[in-house]
């Protein structure tokens, strides 16, 4: 895909790429750290149709709502042929349990046999994670395991 990238002098960069349908969707990231999701009108893609401004932590969400469902469907993929294995996301709630601790609190591995393999975070996806990496609310564990472990480590996370 094709991301097009334009400066705008004083304001900031916009980057944006076409869809099949010929409609412009991308993201204007403020010299002052304020973002836009923008979308042109469909029969001119140098309007604006709509421009949402986003908080840090909604441009994360957006991001991680875009993002970790391409994550899970690749890993999905590639496990498909090893019957009894899935792939899920699951949510780090702000306040919950785990908001504020390390993935090692968890003792997901230990407790469900299900492993976490990679967290995503505003848009970031970090791989691998180790005991120590520190959980926030509003991260997604992309996690690895049976359907029953996988059930299990989604109440540990909503209950501790």
């Amino acid at each position: 895909m094709n991301v097009e990238v334009t400066p705008l002098p004083g304001i900031g960069v916009r980057k944006d790429f076409s869809t099949r349908t010929g409609r412009r969707i991308g993201v204007v990231s403020q010299r002052d750290g304020h973002t836009e999701l923008i979308v042109s009108k469909a029969d001119d893609a140098d309007a604006c149709a709509a421009s949402i401004p986003l908080t840090a932590d909604e441009a994360g969400t957006l991001a991680n709502l875009l993002g970790a469902p391409q994550l899970v469907a690749q890993l999905t993929e590639e496990h498909q042929d090893l019957p009894g294995i899935s792939t899920k996301q699951l949510p780090i709630k702000p306040s919950g349990p785990f908001d504020g601790r390390t993935l090692g609190d968890t003792a997901m591995r230990t407790r469900t046999g299900v492993s976490v393999v990679a967290v995503a975070r505003a848009g970031q996806v970090h791989p691998s994670p180790t005991p120590d990496f520190a959980l926030t609310g509003g991260d997604l564990l992309v996690a690895v395991g049976t359907s029953e472990g996988l059930e299990a480590a989604a109440k540990i996370l909503k209950y501790g």
